[in-house]
């Protein structure tokens, strides 16, 4: 399997690009600001070809090169119906202006073609598997997709910003809870395996086996206490 991934734009939303092997088609991951160049680079470089965007959520951070991405490939775009608005209305999502300057840098809009995703659904694309688990707290169209153990690869999980290396995301904007947030890391992430490689929507990779050791929001929730607020990460 091929995962090809990199920071992108002001706020360094990790994009990826997600396939069976160079050569082949793919899965885009999180087209965020200033993300567009960057996947065309990657896409040459291993000689993909996309078949699908997919969204962990929709703050602008994470789908503002949506629009020239879907249509310079002709694909869609699954989200969550719940965050759907955000690729037409980022200024809502966050409560204020993001700023004149940045806007203008931004194809605000929807793509041709928007699909929906929804809890436990299962998306068979690019000769991948990917499941889906609705995951509330940062915002409250949050997902995520995890990717099935084979012989050779252990399960891979994308978290988007509902778990970070050593945190979680910030619950703070419009449409974020922290109840939901603890809520969702118990059902979604306490589940999975020790092995399983966490790929987040900002900073590093990790593994869960890491985070339930190590990560204080996941530890007190799987000691069934409360936590305090997140520190503030992407938007």
């Amino acid at each position: 399997m091929l995962i090809a991934g990199f920071p992108a734009g002001a706020w360094g939303t990790n994009c990826y690009l997600v396939a069976p092997a160079a050569g082949e088609e793919c899965v885009i991951i999180d087209p965020g600001h200033q993300a567009a160049e960057g996947v065309e680079e990657a896409l040459k470089k291993h000689r993909l070809k996309p078949v699908a965007v997919v969204l962990t959520h929709g703050h602008i951070d994470h789908v503002a090169s949506v629009v020239p991405v879907c249509g310079a490939h002709d694909v869609p775009a699954w989200i969550h119906p719940e965050d759907r608005y955000m690729m037409s209305d980022p200024g809502k999502a966050l409560g204020r202006s993001i700023g004149m300057p940045l806007l203008g840098e931004l194809t605000v809009g929807e793509p041709d073609d928007v699909r929906e995703l929804t809890d436990g659904a299962t998306l068979d694309l690019a000769g991948l598997t990917f499941s889906v688990a609705h995951a509330p707290g940062h915002t409250k169209g949050s997902v995520t997709f995890r990717m099935p153990e084979t012989a050779d690869v252990p399960s891979v999980f994308f978290s988007g910003d509902l778990l970070f290396a050593g945190s979680i995301g910030r619950t703070d904007l419009p449409g974020g809870s922290m109840a939901d947030m603890l809520q969702s890391l118990a059902r979604v992430c306490l589940p999975l395996d020790d092995s399983t490689v966490v790929l987040s929507g900002h900073g590093a990779q990790t593994t869960i086996g890491q985070e339930r050791a190590t990560n204080p929001y996941l530890r007190q929730v799987a000691a069934g206490q409360g936590a305090s607020p997140a520190p503030r990460r992407g938007m």
